[in-house]
């Protein structure tokens, strides 16, 4: 009896590649030579603001790689991606965004996630373990506690920026002690236009009460100046 499967090859014997052409591999050849953003060097990824350029990056390597408490990888016009990294025992620290949307996800260790609309009423409570992600909606009280026993690894997106360009903070502290800086700068009234350029439409919306005028009608008049 004929069988009609005898004249074609198994297609579970091998795996051959459909695309094996000449002009595939021409093309393929062209691609590896074209210009990239050199984010790694000698293995490591070179953690820095690539922003606002096109920008590729393998974010679970370059998230464990980060020990900063806060690094800003990429700024944009309406996004900012940072990396961060909190000690065991520490936490992000109570704060709000009251201009802004956030985006987390850890790639190493655990902790404890809250949020509420009053910072002494965090009704909102989960916990978070690596390859977990959570969203802060704007105007959100918010908290991460490291729970574990390693540090807690995460990259942060958010939109629009928070953080003036190229921002790197080594510690919490260090952190810290900008926040107070920036606070104390916006109700001293000091208007150098070049720092103010640094700054966001959602960090302004922070001092609102301060500056006694809407944020927007603060940024143009500090650009006009």
């Amino acid at each position: 009896m004929y069988n009609v499967y005898s004249t074609f090859p198994c297609p579970y014997y091998s795996n051959t590649s459909m695309y094996t052409s000449t002009d595939e591999m021409e093309y393929n050849s062209r691609f590896d030579s074209l210009p990239s953003s050199n984010a790694y060097d000698d293995g490591l990824i070179q953690l820095k603001d690539y922003g606002p350029e096109p920008f590729v990056v393998n974010i679970e390597v370059a998230t464990k790689q980060n020990n900063t408490y806060r690094t800003v990888l990429w700024t944009g016009s309406h996004l900012q991606l940072t990396l961060m990294s909190i000690n065991v025992g520490e936490d992000l620290g109570l704060e709000v965004h009251p201009g802004l949307d956030q985006f987390i996800r850890i790639e190493q260790g655990q902790g404890i996630v809250k949020m509420g609309d009053r910072k002494d009423m965090l009704d909102f409570q989960e916990r978070v373990y690596d390859d977990f992600a959570f969203v802060i909606p704007a105007g959100k009280w918010h908290n991460l506690i490291n729970t574990g026993y390693e540090p807690l690894k995460l990259y942060s997106i958010y939109a629009p920026p928070q953080h003036p360009r190229g921002t790197v903070h080594v510690t919490k502290s260090d952190a810290q002690a900008a926040e107070e800086h920036r606070g104390d700068y916006y109700r001293n009234g000091q208007r150098d236009d070049r720092q103010t350029k640094e700054f966001t439409l959602s960090e302004l919306a922070q001092y609102d009460g301060a500056m006694g005028k809407p944020a927007y009608v603060a940024v143009n008049e500090l650009y006009m100046m």
